[in-house]
């Protein structure tokens, strides 16, 4: 039997964009900088990245990393978790996963 090699990266044709979850990102992020008076240009300093890049999260073009979404939450002064939380309020309802009793 011949071993498969494994390749790097997502396989062709894959995206790992989702509109809904990006947009709703975005608009967390927005909703805090402006709550906190800070504009874009002075973010994007802030967390190292570029206003145009921000731009593009906010308007929900663009679905950040990780790394990026750390970096906008240390220059806000924020947890990540607040900004997760933030955009998990603005999705639509989903079914809430519930624990399984495997111990009948």
């Amino acid at each position: 039997m011949k071993k498969q090699t494994i390749r790097r990266g997502r396989p062709p044709g894959t995206s790992t964009y989702d509109a809904k979850s990006a947009i709703a990102f975005g608009a967390a992020v927005r909703e805090e900088r402006t709550r906190q008076g800070i504009v874009q240009e002075a973010l994007s300093h802030l967390a190292g990245i570029e206003r145009s890049h921000l731009g593009k999260i906010e308007r929900g073009e663009h679905a950040p990393t990780l790394p990026i979404i750390l970096k906008l939450a240390c220059a806000l002064k924020c947890s990540a978790a607040h900004l997760l939380a933030a955009t998990e309020a603005k999705l639509p309802m989903r079914r809430p996963i519930t624990a399984r009793n495997d111990s009948v």
